[in-house]
């Protein structure tokens, strides 16, 4: 440990404390800006460059699903990393930035052939050597939160730094790729944004590493873990508190990576949105997670972190169902100074609002919670906690993409037709996506944390 160096970083102050801060929101800037170009345009893409829905589906799932399985090795390798100077969690993060910034770049690259066999093993080779490297910085990364401090107002004050840091990255990545697609239909315009998002994982990780050495080299580091794997499995399995935060963390993100992969089908084609315009109006979306990411904190440190899981779930749920009702624009009549029409735009971004304030507790409530989950374990394997539940996220998040690829498939959606030409059953199916499956999924959340435990509100108040 160096000399004068706490071993819980809620003993910083001044200077040291906002490094702290400002460097672990930064770990999440450039995964996160991948992450949501992923989530948003991955799908759009392979359906762009010439896979069916359903095989585009299917190499999206498959990729996350790669993506998950990598996660409990990495957690076990980086929790057995021995490294006096950085620590058992900082190398990862440091060796993997460069790397992958540079396969995350590739994966918007079109290859040449012609044949969807032929296209969809390139695909899927690039997302698995992406997701692997994605892993390696991610986890160890995530896994810091829990080694970082013991205390709960710090801990939620991390994660709000690294939300925050992940929101404003995706607010980047929409703008960006607002500008450099500029065509949703071609899949020749995605790879300057791949490639200007590349650049900036790499920087950003570099940076967080670097920052975070100080206070990662002296925090608690994790406990050695004797047995087996499936005494291990048990274990996790008899702590049922991270049993809910799994179960919270499974249905939030399922809904808001469905909405997200859904998106850009649903502005253009069910609402007849100009496509220009619906690649910008996911800004409001991302600009109201990110208020929606302070005001939840707020509301966590005076009422408890329930509360505010609970009012943001209902506006969330709110938005998902004002999508079932929203009317699609008229495009023989001009956008903004038709009343119709604008009526119908100021209501789309009103429910988008909705939803994006709603879901901002997706990002941090589950996360702010599993350090007491992992608490709740002798041991406190930060790694493979972090490892488990980010794993089963993956997993169901690839089988919800994959069946959306099939679904958009068997509803008849054609990427030969027009926006204004697909069959109404298409429409419906995205309609569902994007409202009331979100919605049931989010409403489950709920049924799920109804018996959490939460800690008095005294310890989440107290001044730090």
């Amino acid at each position: 440990m160096s000399a004068g160096a706490p071993s819980d970083a809620a003993l910083l102050r001044g200077r040291p404390r906002q490094r702290l801060l400002w460097s672990y929101g930064l770990g999440d800037v450039g995964t996160g800006m991948g992450a949501s170009l992923i989530g948003f345009y991955l799908l759009r893409f392979y359906v762009a460059a010439g896979l069916p829905p359903w095989l585009a589906g299917l190499a999206y799932g498959l990729g996350r699903l790669w993506d998950a399985v990598n996660d409990p090795i990495v957690g076990w390798l980086s929790d057995k990393t021995v490294n006096p100077r950085l620590g058992p969690r900082l190398p990862w993060i440091l060796w993997s930035s460069v790397p992958l910034g540079v396969v995350m770049a590739l994966m918007w690259w079109l290859p040449p052939w012609e044949s969807h066999t032929t296209k969809f093993l390139v695909f899927l080779g690039i997302s698995v050597v992406a997701n692997s490297l994605y892993t390696c910085l991610n986890l160890p990364y995530t896994a810091l939160a829990a080694e970082l401090t013991t205390d709960v107002a710090l801990r939620t004050r991390l994660n709000t730094a690294r939300f925050t840091g992940s929101i404003l990255a995706t607010i980047t990545a929409a703008l960006l790729a607002g500008v450099l697609v500029s065509d949703l239909r071609d899949p020749r315009t995605y790879l300057p944004v791949g490639i200007v998002s590349g650049v900036i994982i790499s920087l950003s990780g570099l940076l967080c590493g670097w920052g975070l050495l100080p206070a990662a080299r002296n925090c608690q580091k994790p406990a050695a873990q004797a047995g087996t794997t499936r005494k291990l499995l048990r274990r996790v399995g008899r702590n049922g508190r991270f049993l809910m935060v799994l179960g919270l963390y499974l249905l939030l993100w399922c809904a808001l990576q469905l909405m997200q992969a859904v998106s850009l089908f649903f502005l253009p084609v069910v609402l007849q949105v100009p496509e220009t315009l619906s690649k910008l109006i996911l800004l409001p979306f991302l600009l109201s997670s990110l208020v929606g990411l302070w005001l939840w904190t707020s509301v966590s440190h005076r009422r408890g972190r329930t509360v505010a899981l609970r009012q943001g779930g209902a506006l969330w749920i709110a938005g998902c169902l004002l999508v079932m009702v929203l009317q699609p624009l008229d495009p023989a009549l001009p956008l903004l100074a038709d009343p119709a029409n604008l009526f119908k735009l100021v209501l789309l971004v009103i429910t988008i609002v909705l939803s994006g304030l709603g879901a901002s507790t997706a990002y941090l409530i589950p996360w702010s919670l599993l350090p007491d989950a992992i608490d709740a374990d002798p041991e406190k394997p930060a790694g493979q906690y972090s490892a488990w539940m980010v794993l089963a996220q993956k997993v169901c998040i690839s089988l919800v993409i994959a069946l959306l690829g099939a679904l958009l498939t068997a509803s008849g959606y054609s990427e030969a037709l027009a926006n204004d030409a697909q069959p109404t059953s298409a429409l419906v199916a995205i309609r569902l996506c994007m409202g009331i499956i979100p919605a049931v999924l989010v409403l489950l959340g709920l049924v799920v944390m109804r018996r959490w435990p939460e800690r008095s509100l005294h310890l989440q108040q107290q001044p730090r």
